[in-house]
């Protein structure tokens, strides 16, 4: 009698947040190949071959892993999606790039596993935490103006979804105008004394790839001047935490920005 699979079996993930997720749906034995970048969660790193970096993979290795499906993020991956698919490979790139689109990917995700029902309850948890944070922010006496950075050199600011999150959290991104843009370029800040303009009350770093330093941030030309530096409140998120579209992001990185403008909130109220 033909078996009818219920979805993909050897599953290979070019980007952690499927990673995670399917590890936290309990469907890690599906995984066959992952991300180098890998952190979340840490026995991933231990247990799963890695076959990729971000615009980079080892398409001979993942072939030979005989995936029957790729799970992979954004434009920036689209060449390897090519290459596998031009090898017979079915890929599914996802391009999340919202608080919105984070839950319906990962919604995605867990019905192709068969797990719908117990993704869609996860997802409702989260949802609900980011619901009382979101009225816990919205009752802050004062909001403090902040700048995410995402890159130093040159100065890049936050993705749609991280600033969502800072308003979630009980901040304003200082920079609204520049987070609606999917692409990390058209995301620099072309003139960094508008930074300065702004005048951010509070600086949270997350040079993807790299340690925030805030030595290197007071050092800045004309950056003593503000808010953020005067008062002490340059703070880091680690990039697997926040700029990872996935349940890091909604659940780790809320958390941490949320705390970051309680403490802000209850030293200027």
């Amino acid at each position: 009698m033909l078996e009818i699979a219920r979805g993909p079996q050897r599953i290979v993930c070019l980007t952690e947040e499927a990673t995670e997720w399917l590890y936290l749906l309990g469907e890690e034995a599906r995984i066959v190949g992952i991300s180098g970048y890998t952190v979340r969660p840490r026995r991933a790193r231990e247990e799963k071959p890695k076959v990729s970096a971000f615009l980079t993979a080892k398409i001979d290795k993942i072939l030979a892993l005989r995936p029957d499906c790729v799970f992979g993020f954004s434009d920036l991956q689209a060449d390897i999606a090519s290459e596998l698919v031009k090898k017979g490979v079915q890929v599914t790139i996802f391009n999340q790039r919202s608080v919105e689109e984070i839950f319906a990917m990962l919604y995605q995700v867990a019905a192709m596993v068969g797990r719908a029902e117990e993704g869609l309850s996860r997802l409702e948890a989260m949802r609900e935490r980011l619901l009382a944070i979101q009225a816990a922010g919205r009752a802050l006496p004062k909001r403090p103006r902040v700048f995410f950075e995402e890159w130093d050199e040159p100065p890049i600011s936050g993705i749609r979804w991280v600033s969502e999150l800072v308003g979630i959290a009980g901040g304003d991104d200082i920079f609204p105008e520049l987070a609606v843009q999917s692409l990390g370029k058209d995301r620099i800040v072309a003139d960094p004394t508008e930074i300065l303009r702004r005048n951010p009350d509070i600086v949270i770093g997350s040079w993807c790839g790299k340690k925030f330093r805030p030595d290197k941030v007071r050092a800045r030309p004309g950056w003593d001047s503000l808010n953020a530096v005067r008062h002490g409140q340059l703070f880091e998120i680690k990039s697997a935490d926040i700029l990872q579209p996935g349940p890091a992001a909604l659940t780790d990185g809320v958390e941490q920005l949320h705390r970051i403008m309680l403490q802000w909130s209850a030293a200027h109220a």
